[in-house]
């Protein structure tokens, strides 16, 4: 007993604890990019604290709305102001990273297991601008709104007599796609902007992997978020996120390989699809969740593919992730860990 417990603690202490702080060299504008050189090299079961931005805007736009110049970290004011514009773009997200893994390739599954997540300031924005989110036509105009986070109380103040329960996740965490670097606002194969709100932390995230190292990023730090994600923003705040980063080998021609983002949360388990059109979307979601439940979980159940649809009707949600992250829109099934006796 006393060996295997040795055994156990050795294995554990190998694994190393890093941190990623947010600096101008080390987080990305826009994009996620199998060619870019990494912030930060783990092996596979390495832990690492991650600092993040927000997606609210400069210093002096936050100033302007009321934010005391106290409550702005440097670091943010560092970026704006040393980031060199010609490395920005073509998407608007400030990402963390990237966090390349050893050893990692093409065909490999990425699991990225979300310890903890730290609200990093008692503030949050929320804004839409003319012509962009799901009612552009009804809402003309652009407007920001700052709502006061209470990280005692775990509330967001949004108005008098409403408060929010906060639930902090990261809308924004992905890896390189195969085809170089791509723009960080659409979700696709490689996770990215999926806007989830059930990756709290206590959530493992599963990604497939196209490109050698990964390349890990992570940021668009959310106080909370609905279903949908109407107006285009969720509760925009900084955060600072734990992962335990794990590599999964295999290859290309593995058998019922993962093929896109799939997830786990203490009590339940997420597919995902992410598609210009919403029918699509919805279609590929379901089939993941039917892929997983028939092909790729037989330590719960030995479903046919026909029970998994069926399951998948009268046990699991179907949700609209979100509608704004175009040109691909988002949709998840929930389905419980609880009705599994296995």
């Amino acid at each position: 007993m006393r060996a295997a417990l040795l055994i156990l603690l050795l294995a554990t202490s190998a694994y190393a604890q890093k941190t990623l702080l947010a600096t101008p060299e080390t987080v990305v504008w826009g994009n996620y990019n199998g060619a870019a050189k990494p912030a930060l090299t783990v092996a596979s079961g390495d832990t690492v604290v991650i600092q993040t931005l927000s997606t609210c805007g400069p210093p002096a736009r936050l100033e302007s709305l009321g934010i005391p110049a106290t409550e702005i970290p440097q670091f943010v004011r560092d970026i704006y102001g040393k980031f060199p514009a010609s490395e920005k773009g073509p998407g608007g997200h400030i990402l963390t990273g990237p966090v390349a893994v050893e050893g990692a390739e093409a065909g490999d599954v990425l699991e990225v297991r979300i310890e903890k997540i730290q609200l990093d300031v008692p503030w949050s924005c929320n804004s839409f601008g003319a012509g962009r989110g799901f009612l552009p036509d009804d809402f003309p105009y652009s407007r920001t709104k700052i709502v006061p986070l209470d990280r005692a109380k775990m509330v967001a103040n949004f108005a008098p007599g409403v408060e929010i329960p906060l639930h902090p996740f990261f809308g924004s965490m992905g890896i390189a796609t195969p085809s170089g670097k791509s723009d960080s606002a659409p979700p696709w194969m490689n996770a990215g902007n999926m806007d989830n709100k059930e990756l709290v932390a206590g959530s493992t995230l599963y990604i497939p992997v196209n490109t050698k190292g990964a390349n890990f990023e992570v940021g668009d730090g959310h106080a909370n978020q609905g279903n949908g994600e109407v107006d285009i923003t969720a509760l925009e705040t900084q955060l600072t996120g734990t992962f335990q980063i794990i590599l999964h080998k295999g290859s290309l021609e593995t058998p019922n390989r993962l093929l896109w983002p799939r997830a786990e949360t203490p009590t339940a388990y997420i597919s995902m699809g992410f598609h210009e059109d919403l029918r699509r979307a919805t279609e590929m979601a379901i089939r993941n969740m039917i892929d997983f439940l028939a092909d790729q979980d037989p330590d719960h159940a030995h479903l046919s593919r026909a029970d998994a649809y069926s399951l998948i009707s009268v046990a699991c949600d179907v949700d609209i992730t979100q509608l704004v992250d175009l040109p691909r829109v988002g949709v998840h099934v929930v389905c419980p860990k609880a009705m599994f006796t296995r």
